[in-house]
């Protein structure tokens, strides 16, 4: 009999297969004397060589998706496996102490990684550490049996089952093989919703028991429309989710016809429909979904996917790539947003009670110049190859923006009295995603090109309620008047001084929102690609005059969100 789970629905689709567990298995395992250590140095050859064909393969499959550069580290991971020292060491402790593969490799293992990890005035060879943990954890699955999830390594059709994913976890799934996922926490502003809307995956987060509720090989049916998951479904109701997914297909093929179509509403109002991208590569992605910029470059997955600080022309070349590929519509590149639940394994920071408050985005990059500077030499490098603008995260005072943007004149003046090629249109813009910047708007509209809203944060900051906390989720409340209020002075504020808006966070693409926000004067929606056309349909049916008066009475008249909820069926309907 069928079992239904309930989530949040983060990426739309409908997908079926059998479910991949991408859960990590139990490795404990008992120490055991051996008399037979020939035998026992065999498992041990075994292996490690298993664990050498797993490794070829995910690096091909890393080299594919991701790029050779962020392959490197399973080369790196290779030649661990090889290093004779190292497997002469484990096979030496086995004859000699007659222990078993498993006790051996962990003590060895044991004993070079703490080696590494002192280290202190060497950070490369620290790193080294975490590539043996890595390493070890592989063979050893290999000496117990078990297996090792890798979405590198699915080549059938498959539904992921996880309690949650990393961005380096969704960077490697192959659409062709991951037909959709879901996770026991998270919700539609977690990184791993945000990627599957990004890759297109339907996707359900937040289910809160799917990696218990779920065993291995059962057929999943994915609704990512409405944040259902059917276990082992019956053959009627596979065949209801098949005419689901067909409906839906004609539904996205009628969008589709509006994708070289201008964003104009039913009153002939013209806004920019943008896409939010985190690699060159989701470019392509931007551009087959009509988007009309990128409202938002999420620079931070060039660091969190490379093994050490992206060199300047590392950099160079990801922008350009991104800028050429837009064929002159703007791209808008938000500087380092390092800190809070996104780090760096080669760049520690402190540790702190309250990360999300704490070290974190334009406080790293007004701290640790050289990193940011790198950064601005980079864009400033980019900017004669399109329409680049570029935006400071985590603004809250006057001084703060100001400050960043001394830096970038001061870069960009040492380029031009060095005669070296610049664009003299580049914006310099702000996240506003602060509630002490919102309410300072008026100032700030001053100094900065144009604000981009991130509601991610924005939302969480002000309903003091963390986004990724279950228990609390019922704050996350994008429709609050206290938000809506907040949005029309950003966007008031900015109009005042001749700027535009835009919005980066997941609200712009929010079909609830869309009508408020296009009734607030909101200029730019930028979200992920594959909202947009869906985006693009539901705007022309929007009159903005009869909008204005939708967010006026939401703004001034509404007392909680099931107001607003209610008002905008109200006025849409």
């Amino acid at each position: 009999m069928s079992e239904m789970l309930k989530g949040i629905a983060a990426s739309d689709g409908i997908a079926a297969a059998k479910a991949y567990m991408l859960v990590q298995p139990d490795l404990s395992f008992s120490e055991s004397s051996v008399e037979d250590t020939e035998a026992e140095t065999k498992r041990l050859d075994d292996a490690v060589e298993a664990a050498k064909a797993d490794l070829k393969i995910i690096k091909e499959k890393a080299a594919a998706n991701l790029g050779a550069e962020e392959a490197e580290v399973f080369e790196a991971h290779l030649t661990i496996l090889s290093d004779p020292e190292l497997i002469g060491n484990i096979k030496d402790k086995i004859t000699n102490d007659k222990v078993n593969a498993e006790k051996a490799l962990k003590d060895v293992t044991d004993m070079f990684i703490a080696m590494f990890e002192g280290m202190t005035d060497n950070a490369y060879m620290q790193e080294r550490a975490g590539d043996i943990r890595d390493v070890t954890k592989r063979v050893l699955s290999h000496l117990l049996g078990v297996n090792l999830p890798n979405p590198a390594l699915i080549n059938e059709e498959v539904v992921i089952v996880a309690h949650d994913l990393t961005p380096s976890d969704t960077a490697q799934l192959d659409r062709n093989f991951v037909k959709g996922f879901i996770t026991d926490i998270g919700g539609r502003t977690s990184h791993s919703a945000i990627m599957s809307r990004t890759l297109e995956i339907p996707a359900i987060v937040g289910s809160g028991d799917a990696t218990s509720a779920i065993k291995e090989d059962q057929t999943v049916i994915i609704d990512g429309i409405e944040g259902k998951a059917i276990i082992e479904p019956s053959a009627e109701e596979l065949k209801k989710y098949e005419d689901k997914a067909s409906d839906f297909a004609k539904q996205k093929a009628e969008w589709e016809e509006l994708k070289d179509a201008k964003t104009l509403t039913a009153d002939g109002k013209q806004f920019t429909l943008g896409a939010n991208i985190g690699t060159p590569k989701d470019v392509a992605g931007a551009t087959d979904n009509g988007a009309e910029a990128v409202g938002l470059f999420r620079s931070e997955f060039l660091y969190m996917d490379a093994s050490e600080l992206p060199s300047e022309d590392d950099q160079f070349e990801a922008y350009k790539q991104a800028v050429e590929g837009m064929g002159g519509k703007q791209v808008v590149v938000r500087t380092m947003d390092i800190g809070g639940d996104k780090e760096l394994p080669y760049l520690p920071l402190p540790e702190e009670m309250n990360p999300f408050l704490g070290y974190r985005a334009i406080r790293i990059s007004l701290d640790k110049q050289d990193i940011f500077r790198t950064q601005l030499r980079a864009l400033l490098r980019a900017s004669n190859y399109g329409r680049l603008a570029i935006m400071f995260p985590m603004i809250a005072t006057v001084k703060e923006f100001k400050a960043a943007k001394a830096i970038f004149e001061e870069e960009k003046a040492k380029f031009v009295q060095a005669g070296k090629p610049v664009s003299d249109d580049i914006e310099v813009g702000m996240m506003m995603e602060i509630p002490a910047a919102a309410m300072i708007a008026d100032k700030l509209a001053k100094y900065s090109d144009f604000f981009s809203i991130g509601t991610n944060d924005l939302i969480q900051y002000t309903m003091a309620a963390d986004r990724g906390n279950e228990r609390v989720s019922y704050l996350y409340q994008p429709y609050n008047p206290s938000i809506l209020r907040l949005i029309k002075n950003i966007i008031d504020s900015s109009h005042a001084e001749g700027k535009w808006t835009g919005m980066c966070g997941e609200m712009a693409g929010d079909q609830i929102a869309v009508p408020i926000l296009a009734g607030l004067g909101l200029d730019e929606f930028s979200m992920s690609a594959t909202s947009i056309l869906k985006t693009r349909s539901l705007m022309k049916k929007l009159d903005t005059e009869k909008m204005k008066k939708l967010a006026e009475k939401a703004v001034n008249e509404c007392e909680t969100t099931e107001e607003v909820i209610s008002l905008v069926k109200e006025f849409t309907d």
